[in-house]
This record gives structure tokens, sequence and C-alpha cells, in this order.
């Protein structure tokens, strides 16, 4: 009796043991599909805010002055008048998923970025890190990382160089 009895909470113990504990990380989710497909939806200037939460709440660069998701729609815009193309790299994508301590959802991704400039079809390469937090199902906080002094300096020039261009037409007084 004894021993049916170890067994029998041997064999609890070993069951409870196998039990799965929560998906703390992984590389493959729903939220991981709705990121990509936001990427997606940006190569293709899509933009779409249904994958976003009506309080959302978006950061690039920085930790101040959150866009909404509609204003990020039309930052996107506005700054792809500076482009002949862009959009972000089919290679070397990476993409996880984490659930914290606090039991928050993000998904972290490291992309790169590649846009040929307009005025002067200077192509740019930059590596960028997005994060995304979820909450059912919604992203509610995204922040974007990424160097953009290379557009920023470029830009500069065109416009400088256009300004001189200008000077230079002007009639001699």
């Amino acid at each position: 009796m004894k021993n049916i009895i170890l067994l029998c909470t041997m064999a609890v113990l070993a069951l409870s043991a196998c039990q799965q504990s929560p998906v703390r990380y992984t590389q493959d989710s729903p939220e991981i599909d709705t990121v990509k497909k936001l990427i997606s939806n940006y190569n293709s200037k899509s933009f779409d805010t249904s994958m976003y939460a009506d309080t959302s709440k978006i950061y690039y660069n920085t930790n101040k002055n959150a866009l909404s998701a509609s204003e990020t729609m039309e930052y996107h815009k506005q700054t792809d008048a500076n482009y002949a193309s862009r959009g972000f790299q089919n290679e070397n994508q990476e993409f996880e998923m984490v659930v914290t301590d606090d039991g928050e959802t993000w998904v972290n991704c490291w992309l790169d970025w590649k846009g040929t400039l307009a005025a002067n079809n200077k192509a740019v390469d930059i590596p960028v890190h997005l994060t995304y937090q979820f909450v059912d199902g919604k992203i509610v906080r995204e922040h974007g990382y990424w160097d953009p002094s290379e557009i920023v300096m470029e830009l500069q020039k065109i416009e400088a160089e256009a300004k001189m261009a200008e000077e230079e037409m002007k009639p001699m007084e």
C-alpha cells in the first residue's frame, strides 16, 4: 500500500512538473503577425490604423511628444515626399515577442530600411529597432529608434544647393 501511495505521489509530481508555464518568449505569435502586417502596410503605403488602440501612443526617437496612430500615418505620408522609394528590406528581419515580469506583452523587431532620396537619387540604408506594446491584440504603444543623421545632412545639403542655385539666378544689381 505504501508503494502504491508513493508511486501515485511521484506520478502526480512528475505530471505537475511537466505542465507548461505561460510562454514568455517566442518568435511566432499573433502579435508578431500583426507587426509584420504593419511593416508590409508601410512598405506598400497602405496607411491603416486598425491595428492600433484608440489611445495608442507612438514615439519615434524620443520619449516625449507622442503621436496618435492617425498622426503617425500622416507623418509617414509627409516624409514620403522626400523619397523616390523607401521601405523595410525583406532580408535580416528579426522579430520576437516577450511577456515581461509585469505581464506586459511586447514585440521587438530589428529591420533594415532603405530609401532613395527623390532630389538626388542617393540611396540610404538605416538599421531600425521598433518595439510595440500590445493589450487585447491592439498596439497601445510603439517606440522606433534609428539614426536619421545621414538623411538630415543630405536634405540640408540639397536645400543649400537649391538656395545657391536660386541666388545665382537672381539678376545682378
